[in-house]
């Protein structure tokens, strides 16, 4: 994920905040939360004591893509609304809202791509997950992420396992893209560099 967090970072720097503390060390990407005393996040932009922007980084490599799914949705939704409860009760102090953001790199493999069925004995599932595979499952969560407002932005990415040299990604949706993402920070970033630079 090295290269992702080194174009955030030139986004950063590139949108009006040049001098701002970007936090990469363990030792300082701890938040409070409301439900829970703290959460460790994998990157923070922080300036003038104000904090501008939180944003998580995950990747999963098959062949358990189910677990997974099922775990990497259920910590996505709950840090969300863990961190939105601390923000509301002044967790931050009195500032705007930060930039959430939520970056998935999923192996793109057979296992992946390949529809799977959903039961639910008393209930009908949702008809978009219905025989959708675990990348459109992903795609769907970062969708819902931003529509519910639990996220700024929200990103699928998948690589082939084959593609650890070369780099190569792709996405699943325009909505769900990393031009998408880079633009929905690189425009809270100079918003808000424009509010802190009067």
């Amino acid at each position: 994920m090295d290269g992702f967090i080194a174009m955030i970072l030139d986004v950063v720097k590139a949108n009006g905040m040049p001098n701002a503390d970007i936090h990469l060390d363990r030792a300082v990407l701890t938040l409070p939360g409301f439900f829970r005393p703290t959460k460790l996040w994998d990157l923070l932009v922080i300036q003038d004591k104000e904090l501008i922007a939180a944003i998580e980084l995950k990747s999963q490599v098959g062949p358990s893509f189910g677990n997974n799914f099922n775990n990497r949705a259920e910590e996505a939704i709950g840090t969300a609304h863990d961190f939105w409860t601390a923000y509301r009760e002044g967790a931050f102090g009195e500032q705007p809202r930060p930039f959430i953001g939520w970056l998935m790199l999923v192996e793109d493999a057979e296992k992946s791509r390949s529809p799977v069925r959903s039961a639910s004995p008393h209930f009908e599932v949702f008809g978009e997950f219905q025989d959708a595979s675990y990348l459109e499952r992903y795609d769907l969560l970062c969708r819902k992420l931003m529509k519910e407002g639990l996220y700024s932005a929200a990103t699928l990415l998948t690589s082939p396992r084959n593609a650890a040299r070369s780099g190569a990604f792709s996405g699943m949706s325009s909505m769900t893209s990393l031009k998408t993402f880079i633009t929905s920070l690189a425009g809270h970033i100079a918003a808000e560099a424009a509010r802190l630079n009067k």
